[in-house]
C-alpha cells in the first residue's frame, strides 16, 4: 500500500478515469482528485435525460472479454433477479452462474433500480431501403436482397482476395479488402465508414481496422452461421470465443451507462476522493520529468491550481501538449507538430420522440433492433439507435425514442445548425429512406460531443514521436479514448486506468503494458517478474 497523504489528479470523469480513482481507493491510501470540464460525470458514457427519456450517447454494450472488467461491473450492479436463471460468466476457462449474484435484496427503490438487465442484441443495416444482417449473414434473405448478380461478384472478389491479399496492409480499406473482398467492402463498408469519418477509406490508417474489428472477417461470418445450425451455441455471459462485433447478449444498466458511472462516483466521494465538474485543466506545470501541478479554470472564471503526486489524464492529447508548453515545458518542434496535426471526428445525437414508426417487425412491432447502420448515401444520418430496445426504463410509456446519429466536424455546417434546424433535418431524412413519417415526431433534443472519435489519419503516422515525448515524465499516465488517441471500448479504456493504478501503487515507471492493451487482448494480471522499477 503507499503512504498515506498522496494524491493523483486524474483529468476527465469518464470510464477511464472514474474506474482509476475507485482503483487508487481499492488499491492504495492514495486520494484521488478528478478535474471534469463538463457538468456531467461519465464521459461519451454519460446518460442524458430529457423529459422522462434518457439517451446513452454513442451506445454502451457492456461486455467484455476480460474477467476483471466483467467482474468490476457486476460489483457495481449486479445482474436482475431473475433475467436469466442460465446466465454464467467465464473465468480461466472456467464457468460459473451469475444469476442473482450480489443481487440487492432491499425494498429501496434505488437498491432495486441499481441492477443489470440481461438484453438481446440485435444491430442491421440499412441499405437500398431494406434490411440486412450486421454483421452480414450468409442467409436466403440476404442473397435474395443482394441480388443474383451482385452475390455472384462478391463471392469471386472475395475469393480473388483470399489469393492476392494485399501486402503491406497501408489504409484502412487494404485492410476491409484482405478480409470482405473488394466488392463486399464497395456494398457494405465504403460509404458508412467515410460517412463515419469524413475522409477516405484509403487515408485511414490500417491500425484502425485492427483496433475495432480485428479478428472478423467473411470467413468468420460463414463460421459463426454454419455454427449456428450445426454446432453447440456458447450461450454464457462470456461468450470469449465470440467476435465482439457477433456478440447476440450483452449487460446492461437499468437506466443506462451513466447509471453505473454516477454510481462509482457516488462511491468515490464517500470514500473521501474529491470530484471537481465545471473545472477545465488550462495549464500543467513540469519540473525535469515530473508534472507537478496543473491549473484549472471552473465555469465561473475562477482559476485554482491542483499539486499532486500522480497525474493520469484523459484529455485530448491535442489539448495536453499546449497546456505543458504555455507554462514553460520544453515542448521539441516535432512533438508539438504532431500534437497540433491529430484529428478527431464530432458527434452530434438527436433524441427523437415518436409516436411510431413506418417499418415494424413481421409481426407488427416495434423493430427489435438496438442499432440500425445507415448506408444508404442519399442522407447525413449514420446510425440509428432505438433506445427501448436497450433498455424499456430510457423511454416513457407508449412512445418510440429514437437516437439519430450524426459524423462530422467543429469547422462543418453540420455541427454549426441550430438545434431546431438539425431537428428537422433528421425527421426530413428518416421519412426519406422510409423510417418515420416527419408528422408523427412528437419531441426532440440535440446533443454535441466534440473529439468524440480520435482519427487514425493526420498525424496519426507519427503518434509514436508525441508518446515518447508524453512517456518520458515519470508522474504522467496517459489513459482512455483521447488521453491515449486510441479508439478504445469502454472496456479497454477501464483496462488502461486499472494498470496505471498499478503501475503506480508497485511503483512502475514503465508504460508499455499501458499501451498494449488493444482490442481483443487477453489481458493479463500484474507480474512483478516483469516489472519496470
Amino acid at each position: 500500500m503507499s503512504a498515506p497523504g498522496k494524491i493523483a489528479l486524474i483529468v476527465g470523469a469518464g470510464p477511464a478515469g472514474l474506474t482509476a480513482a475507485l482503483e487508487f481507493q481499492k488499491q492504495s491510501q492514495i486520494q484521488p482528485i478528478i478535474l471534469e470540464a463538463s457538468r456531467e460525470i461519465g464521459g461519451i458514457a454519460r446518460t442524458v435525460r430529457y423529459k422522462g427519456n434518457r439517451m446513452d450517447i454513442g451506445g454502451h454494450r457492456f461486455f467484455s472479454k476480460s474477467d476483471r472488467v466483467m467482474e468490476w461491473w457486476l460489483q457495481q450492479m449486479p445482474v436482475e433477479a431473475g433475467s436469466d436463471n442460465s446466465a454464467a460468466i467465464g473465468y480461466q476457462n472456467q464457468s460459473r452462474s451469475i444469476a442473482g449474484l450480489g443481487v440487492h435484496t432491499g425494498t429501496a427503490t434505488d437498491a432495486r433500480d441499481l441492477v443489470m438487465l440481461l438484453r438481446p442484441r440485435k444491430s442491421r443495416i440499412y441499405f437500398l431501403r431494406r434490411f440486412f444482417d450486421y454483421p452480414i449473414a450468409l442467409t436466403k434473405d440476404t442473397l435474395v436482397k443482394l441480388g443474383f448478380v451482385r452475390t455472384v461478384k462478391i463471392g469471386f472478389s472475395y475469393m480473388t482476395a483470399r489469393f492476392r491479399q494485399i501486402e503491406p496492409e497501408k489504409s484502412l480499406e487494404d485492410f476491409l479488402i484482405n478480409r470482405f473482398g473488394r466488392q463486399l467492402y464497395l456494398t457494405f463498408f465504403k460509404s458508412y465508414t467515410e460517412k463515419v469519418w469524413g475522409t477516405p477509406c484509403s487515408d485511414i490508417s490500417a491500425e484502425w481496422g485492427a483496433q475495432r474489428i480485428k479478428g472478423l472477417s467473411l470467413t468468420a461470418v460463414v463460421g459463426h452461421f454454419l455454427k449456428n445450425i450445426f454446432g453447440r451455441h456458447d450461450r454464457g455471459m462470456s461468450q470469449k470465443k465470440t467476435d465482439t462485433s457477433l456478440i447476440e447478449r450483452f449487460l446492461y444498466p437499468r437506466f443506462g451507462p451513466g447509471q453505473l458511472w454516477e454510481h462509482v462516483a457516488d462511491q468515490v466521494i464517500q470514500a473521501g476522493g474529491q470530484i471537481h465538474l465545471g473545472w477545465k485543466v488550462v495549464r500543467i506545470h513540469t519540473a525535469g520529468n515530473r508534472i507537478v501541478s496543473v491549473d484549472a479554470v471552473s465555469d465561473a472564471g475562477e482559476t485554482r491550481n491542483f499539486a499532486a503526486d500522480y497525474f493520469l489524464s484523459t484529455m485530448p492529447i491535442r489539448d495536453l501538449v499546449p497546456a505543458m508548453e504555455c507554462t514553460g515545458a520544453p515542448v521539441p518542434a516535432n512533438v508539438k507538430q504532431v500534437a497540433e496535426g491529430l484529428m478527431y471526428r464530432d458527434f452530434i445525437a438527436i433524441g427523437m420522440l415518436a409516436d411510431r414508426l413506418s417499418v415494424t417487425e413481421p409481426g407488427g412491432g416495434l423493430l427489435k433492433d438496438t442499432w440500425i447502420y445507415i448506408q444508404e448515401p442519399d442522407v447525413q444520418i449514420g446510425r440509428l439507435q432505438i433506445f427501448n430496445n436497450w433498455s424499456p426504463h430510457l423511454a416513457v410509456p407508449g412512445k418510440v425514442w429514437l437516437g439519430l446519429e450524426y459524423f462530422c466536424c467543429e469547422s462543418d455546417p453540420l455541427w454549426k445548425m441550430s438545434d431546431s434546424d438539425l431537428e428537422k433535418l433528421g425527421a426530413f431524412e428518416l421519412e426519406k429512406i422510409g423510417i418515420l413519417k416527419a408528422d408523427h415526431v412528437l419531441d426532440a433534443h440535440v446533443v454535441r460531443v466534440p473529439k468524440a472519435y480520435p482519427a487514425y489519419f493526420g498525424a496519426y503516422d507519427r503518434f509514436a514521436e508525441l508518446r515518447a515525448f508524453t512517456d518520458s515524465f515519470l508522474n504522467l499516465f496517459l489513459i482512455g479514448r483521447n488521453g491515449m488517441h486510441k479508439y478504445n471500448n469502454q472496456d479497454h479504456s477501464m483496462l488502461t486506468a486499472m494498470q496505471a493504478v498499478e503501475n503506480i501503487v508497485h511503483g512502475i515507471t514503465g508504460k508499455d503494458n499501458i499501451w498494449s492493451i488493444n482490442a481483443e487482448q487477453d489481458y493479463l494480471e500484474y507480474k512483478p517478474a516483469n516489472s519496470e522499477v
